[in-house]
């Protein structure tokens, strides 16, 4: 039995997946020791390896590769498909899903955050913009020439994960999703091949970029359209906890009356904190329009609102500090009763909100997002639409996130929020408004994302697969993120 053991461990060590990931990490130092940072940079690697946002996906990977042009992001994926390294791609590090832009051991990751021009062509009227970017700086470059992109909510936000995710922005009722307003993409195939990808020049690839997440090559540039930067009426209402039953009845009055696109909101409910968060964007500058009436009727505790830019707006929403992270989704059409219920599921004493409100500094989220036909239909029109599968109707998409301090209550807390998504997600299936989509933006890894686009499209998204990435590079090396799903 000793020697069998010993024999395991000598087999673990000199597997051919470590010798070729040993190899190639080695390959790419040799190659360009500017892109590589090892573990031995002692604080260089610690800063790199640890810059995601929640401490629940930090890994250490064989080392961490900083390319700053395509050229550098095809040296390393033909590298690493030639000694099978498996490898991570990260834009800003936003998710709190292990391995969606981080990995361990062998792996190698690739940080994006040297790639992080934003460029504007006031001829073209489009903006290039790198996937390292985070949001807050695309905005402020964009200021300067007094227009906007359909872009993220959330300032620290990367950009490559979110528009690859299908990215929801408060202009999406007039424009669509933030994937619906690329006009091309630059990618590194897993040949390493460099393409641009648009609805002239590989229009499947273009198609499947919109939703596919990372199945099918290394994006280095996104191309997207521009609007005039608007100025707005809105701001942060906060409301107290014994406010939920009235803040969710105007919100089905709001989503059932006639829809004005120039009008949106995100709802934030924290049981554990005992606050209600209602962020509302007209986009124009115009005070206490008509769309919101149902809202203001509420009494505020506090108040920020004004006529500002949207970037300044944006800025408003307070930034969230916890350092571990989780959250799950999911969507159905409004109904009075349905939100009703899940009201009463977020009281103190229920057993979800009592767990997390039991970690330290335990804080449990509802990101409550209403979706106007017309942001499905604006993106439907758009270059030849999305693999998203979304239906043209009146939709909510909720998340259920919580941020908590200790890694002692990891297993407690994700368990709490899985329970409460699931409790949500089998009421809306009894009151028959429950829709199949997941919004990718804000779904755990545990949940199907593709799946849920329907079969016709996952038909397409593997045809795309099959012919950019014929040896399956993206599902075998790249194991984190949303993978295509094995049945179709």
């Amino acid at each position: 039995m000793v020697v069998i053991a010993l024999f395991a461990v000598v087999w673990t060590l000199l597997s051919p997946t470590k010798i070729m990931a040993s190899t190639g990490t080695r390959d790419l130092h040799a190659l360009r020791p500017d892109l590589v940072t090892l573990p031995s940079q002692t604080e260089q690697f610690e800063q790199l390896s640890d810059e995601n946002w929640s401490q629940t996906v930090w890994q250490r990977p064989a080392c961490v590769a900083s390319p700053a042009c395509a050229a550098d992001v095809s040296l390393l994926v033909k590298t690493l498909v030639k000694a099978e390294v498996p490898f991570a791609i990260r834009s800003g590090g936003h998710s709190p899903n292990r391995g969606d832009a981080t990995i361990d051991g062998s792996g190698v990751m690739i940080s994006m955050h040297r790639l992080n021009q934003v460029t504007y062509n006031p001829h073209s009227q489009l903006a290039n913009i790198g996937p390292g970017a985070l949001w807050g700086a695309v905005y402020t470059a964009l200021d300067q020439h007094n227009v906007t992109v359909v872009g993220g909510r959330v300032m620290p936000v990367g950009v490559g994960g979110l528009t690859l995710g299908g990215g929801l922005s408060y202009l999406s009722y007039l424009h669509g999703l933030a994937c619906d307003n690329i006009v091309s993409y630059e990618v590194v195939l897993a040949d390493g091949q460099i393409v641009e990808a648009s609805e002239i020049s590989h229009p499947d690839l273009f198609w499947a970029l919109k939703g596919g997440s990372n199945n099918f090559g290394v994006l280095t540039r996104f191309t997207s359209q521009t609007f005039p930067a608007p100025q707005v009426w809105g701001g942060l209402l906060v409301f107290g906890a014994d406010q939920m039953a009235a803040l969710m009845q105007a919100l089905y009055e709001y989503q059932t009356a006639p829809q004005d696109p120039e009008a949106n909101l995100i709802i934030n409910l924290l049981p554990t904190n005992g606050l209600l968060l209602l962020t509302l964007v007209y986009l124009k500058p115009v005070e206490k329009p008509a769309a919101f009436a149902p809202f203001y009727s509420l009494t505020p505790v506090s108040e920020q609102t004004g006529v500002m830019s949207l970037h300044q707006l944006m800025e408003l929403f307070p930034p969230a500090t916890l350092p571990r992270w989780t959250w799950y989704d999911t969507s159905f059409r409004p109904n009075a009763s349905l939100y009703a219920e899940i009201s009463a599921l977020l009281a103190p004493s229920a057993p979800e909100v009592s767990a997390v409100a039991g970690a330290a500094s335990g804080s449990l989220i509802m990101a409550v997002q209403p979706i106007s036909a017309s942001a499905v239909l604006a993106g439907r029109a758009r270059r030849g639409g999305n693999a998203l599968g979304l239906e043209a109707v009146e939709q909510t998409w909720w998340s259920v996130s919580a941020g908590w301090a200790s890694a002692d209550d990891d297993g407690v807390v994700d368990g709490a929020v899985h329970a409460l998504r699931d409790k949500i997600d089998a009421l809306a299936a009894r009151s028959g408004t429950r829709l199949d989509y997941l919004f990718m933006n804000d779904a755990n890894a545990r949940q199907e994302v593709i799946a849920s686009y329907g079969p016709e499209n996952v038909r397409r998204l593997w045809e795309v697969a099959r012919r950019y990435d014929p040896h399956g590079v993206f599902q075998r090396l790249v194991p984190g993120g949303q993978k295509l799903p094995l049945k179709c």
